[in-house]
């Protein structure tokens, strides 16, 4: 198997210069692709743009909010003009939670931002690369969620941001299957300036103190890889390798990888609603208790 499975591939990578989108950044260009480094930093995105570019491979930086939909167009239309098209969209931006934020605490422009950030910046960028890909017949798409979409992180805006991320991924993959498009979902946990310092440790202490964290998941949030390890299962997502892969949500922590079946119903009862009345509050109560 080839170490550069990438060569010829023009990639944006969003949120790209800091953390795990930089070490994504620059494992894609190890593997040979040409990337656009993006991040709302433009120090940090000159940096990891110039990183890659002294270590022999090809890099451009473009700095901005890509949740603005003139930035998300200014970076496809800046991958299609200097590497001659856009192959793989990797979605890295975020940005936490106001320590001790809940539901009793955070303010609606605080919950809004938090979903421009995480869901907007999906969205904005998914829309200007699609019609690309679709127009080529193929390209990939790999989005970042996070364990918190589940809840037991806390928190308000990041979760439901994180949740929506991989609603619209699903969507994506569907709509776009049949043109050879395919998007899938990453769920890292790596060490970054996000999950580092004295309030992230103390926001893990409260949540465990609070029954919502378990001692390993608290134990495992403070303790985690650098992100080198999760980069490759970027790589591989956005690669010909995984050509058969679409619509799926995986997990990339350290030295695990792993991925989230597909929620279905279970089954609990059943009457036909054209011949019964509907269900009474006794029996719905039967039913789940």
């Amino acid at each position: 198997m080839s170490d550069r499975p990438l060569d010829g591939f023009g990639a944006v990578v969003v949120g790209g210069s800091r953390g795990i989108g930089a070490a994504v950044s620059a494992l894609l260009a190890r593997c040979g692709a040409s990337v656009v480094v993006n991040g709302r930093d433009e120090a940090a995105a000159d940096a990891t743009a110039a990183a890659i570019t002294q270590a022999g491979g090809r890099a451009i930086a473009h700095a901005g909010s890509a949740a603005d939909e003139s930035v998300a167009e200014e970076l496809i239309a800046l991958c299609e003009n200097e590497f001659g098209a856009v192959d793989a969209l990797v979605n890295c931006a975020g940005a936490p939670e106001p320590p001790g934020s809940s539901i009793l605490t955070v303010t609606a422009a605080e919950f809004r931002d938090l979903l421009d950030i995480h869901l907007g910046t999906t969205f904005a960028t998914c829309r200007a690369a699609a019609p690309r890909m679709v127009a080529r017949g193929r390209g990939a798409i790999v989005n970042t969620s996070s364990f918190a979409f589940l809840g037991d992180y806390g928190g308000t805006g990041y979760p439901a941001g994180k949740g929506a991320v991989n609603g619209l991924t699903m969507a994506i993959a569907a709509e776009l299957a049949e043109h050879g498009v395919r998007a899938n979902v990453v769920c890292p946990g790596a060490k970054t300036r996000l999950s580092t310092g004295t309030d992230f440790e103390e926001q893990i202490e409260s949540l465990r103190r609070r029954g919502i964290l378990d001692d390993v998941s608290a134990q495992g949030a403070l303790d985690v890889a650098p992100p080198e390890y999760v980069a490759p299962l970027y790589a591989y997502l956005v690669s010909d390798l995984a050509r058969t892969i679409t619509g799926q949500i995986f997990i990339a922590a350290g030295g695990f990888v792993g991925r989230f079946d597909k929620p279905s119903p279970a089954f609990i009862n059943y009457r036909d609603h054209h011949d019964s009345p509907p269900w009474t509050v006794s029996e719905i109560g039967a039913m789940l208790s």
